[in-house]
């Protein structure tokens, strides 16, 4: 659920291409980036564990996808992005980040080479839901006139998250999750069903999201779910899934306010384009890859069991320090956790804040992310 909550200049709600599908699976809906939603079916907490032990099924159908394309595309995307296009192989994944002209981020997003054999540069882009309009306008008013941006609007896509998702996957798919390792992408001919599969996701957990042609995505689903180990999973578990994983939620962890280094997400700016810069705000994060910046965005560790949610204040003494961006309680962990920006003073792992809740201060310590381990299939890792 990389994205920002609903949109609230949306008056009249989008229904998903699933929407039937999932209230026929008993989920309960609700508004989220413009659309209705699926929030949780059995309960977030069963769904959260299910997830981490098996394999959930995620409809994220709301996001943006997006082909650049064109002689000259990899060049045009590094004039927006920080990250290294041009040595992206075809079938590799990379995540990446769309910034302002002052180095603040306006998305987060993934890209993929989809360039066929022989054929010109193309490059598929997924975006966030709630900032998928403004990235096409973006796009469209920097790209160069001989590149070509196409949104996907026929097109739906699904995530299956877990440490079962891969066997559940290769029993439907025989063959496709051969030599198939962490942030690389094939196409697969599934029967009638033209998909798009990485090697991705956003639970910290193996996984896999699957772009498929809207009018068929309950085929799709239907068939995975199928599979003893999958069970379709709401946006709460999401949520909580992502936040023990450390992952940045945009609109509330990344906005224009914030920039790559204090996000904590220098690992986007790849060695070349340090060295070279040459993308939109790369004098701003250049100087503070140089110098750092003010504040950082850490994982907080709280004791008891209330948790701390967006915009609690962070304290060091009688100090306010920062600002909680997301927080909840950890099922894995079984205490709440937090990530907040704080200044970088603060920021060392093991330093004692406190985060004021409801009027009272409770105690958390800063400490590493992710809060709980990833689990993403490398290949060629000992196992």
């Amino acid at each position: 659920m990389s994205d920002s909550s609903e949109n609230e200049e949306t008056t009249e709600l989008l229904a998903l291409p699933m929407d039937a599908w999932h209230r026929a699976q008993g989920a309960r809906m609700v508004p989220f980036a413009g659309y209705e939603m699926p929030i949780q079916y059995e309960g977030i907490l069963a769904e959260h564990q299910w997830t981490r032990d098996h394999a959930g099924l995620f409809d994220v159908s709301h996001m943006g996808q997006l082909i650049v394309e064109g002689e000259g595309a990899a060049a045009a995307l590094e004039a927006l992005l920080p990250g290294e296009i041009a040595a992206l192989k075809p079938g590799k994944v990379r995540y990446s980040l769309l910034l302002d002209e002052n180095g603040g981020i306006l998305d987060d997003l993934m890209v993929t080479n989809v360039t066929p054999e022989g054929g010109v540069a193309r490059y598929y882009l997924v975006v966030n839901g709630a900032t998928k309009w403004d990235d096409i306008a973006h796009l469209r008013e920097f790209l160069p006139d001989e590149i070509t941006l196409t949104h996907l609007d026929d097109r739906a896509l699904l995530a299956l998250q877990g440490p079962e998702a891969a066997v559940a996957l290769e029993r439907a798919m025989r063959g496709l999750t051969e030599d198939f390792g962490f942030m690389e992408a094939k196409e697969y001919q599934f029967g009638e069903l033209d998909l798009m599969v990485s090697r991705s996701g956003y639970t910290g957990e193996d996984g896999f999201e699957i772009s498929v042609a809207a009018d068929q995505a309950e085929q799709l689903a239907g068939r995975l779910c199928a599979e003893l180990e999958v069970k379709p999973i709401g946006l709460g578990a999401r949520d909580s899934l992502r936040l023990e994983a450390g992952l940045p939620l945009y609109g509330h962890d990344l906005s224009p306010e914030t920039d790559p280094v204090s996000a904590d997400l220098t690992f986007a700016i790849s060695k070349r384009r340090r060295a070279e810069g040459g993308f939109r705000g790369a004098k701003r994060v250049l100087r503070l890859l140089a110098d750092g910046a003010p504040t950082k965005r850490v994982g907080l560790a709280l004791e008891g069991r209330m948790a701390a949610r967006e915009g609690a204040d962070v304290f060091a003494g009688d100090t306010k320090v920062g600002t909680v961006t997301s927080g909840g309680f950890a099922p894995t962990l079984g205490h709440p956790i937090a990530m907040a920006y704080v200044d970088t003073a603060h920021s060392a792992e093991g330093t004692a804040l406190e985060l004021e809740v409801r009027g009272k201060r409770l105690p958390a310590t800063v400490v590493p992310m992710p809060f709980v381990p990833h689990r993403y299939f490398r290949k060629g890792a000992a196992k």
